[in-house]
């Protein structure tokens, strides 16, 4: 089970065939949540829809989301908490993404566990979505400001899991949002706070350059489709 919001590289890992299909996969860990996943290869075009569904239910958390890598940047979010909704919208646009998320939590709580197990759900979604990595850019990067914050922001989807986050958010809360969850990964992905006071404006220059950078990386290079974009032959 994934524990931490930010340690969804295990989605990379892949899941045991469900015998649903090969557009179909389950996985149940031990603590009984169900994640499902589903990708959508229309016949006709040849081409593959880059879409991953995923259903996670647990004690805490019923959560169901939907994420389309060739999208236009629209999003449908009702997460529970107001400011995620704020910086997925963010994510979802500047990625040109398509996101949809349904989340029921225990907010009689706060909103810790559905931001955690949102992360993971995303990531989960992202990285099924984007299967081999045929074709895709693989890096990318921007500076991006947002007001007096100044984010640097870097993605190689190498299939391996591994973050190097360096912020100082001065607010321990932005609205319902615990900024401590603001952490990614499941992909390379390093990201500088090279300026910034107000934890609004660091967040959401986080969540616009993530976007960015993983709208740039995941995009096909017409020049390389056929191509898995490493000496190696695969990305994990």
């Amino acid at each position: 089970c994934i524990k931490r919001p930010w340690d969804i590289g295990a989605a990379f890992s892949g899941y045991p065939d469900s015998g649903l299909g090969s557009d179909h996969h389950r996985y149940t860990p031990a603590n009984g949540s169900t994640f499902a996943c589903y990708l959508r290869d229309p016949t006709t075009g040849g081409e593959t829809m880059r879409t991953s569904t995923i259903q996670r239910c647990t004690a805490e958390t019923d959560i169901r989301l939907t994420l389309t890598l060739d999208g236009n940047g629209e999003s449908h979010l009702e997460t529970g908490c107001g400011f995620l909704d704020h910086m997925l919208t963010l994510w979802a646009k500047h990625g040109r993404f398509d996101l949809t998320v349904e989340c029921h939590g225990d907010y009689q709580v706060d909103a810790h566990h559905s931001v955690e197990d949102i992360g993971i759900c995303l990531g989960m979604a992202f990285a099924e979505a984007l299967g081999d990595l045929r074709g895709v850019n693989r890096y990318g990067h921007i500076l991006l400001p947002m007001d007096e914050a100044l984010i640097l922001c870097a993605v190689d989807l190498s299939g391996r899991s591994f973050l190097d986050c360096q912020l100082d958010i001065p607010s321990q809360k932005v609205g319902d949002f615990d900024t401590e969850l603001v952490r990614k990964a499941g992909i390379t992905l390093h990201i500088r706070q090279l300026a910034g006071e107000n934890s609004h404006h660091i967040i959401e220059g986080c969540f616009k350059a993530l976007g960015r950078v993983l709208g740039k990386a995941v995009a096909v290079d017409p020049d390389r489709a056929q191509e898995i974009p490493s000496t190696k032959g695969v990305l994990a």
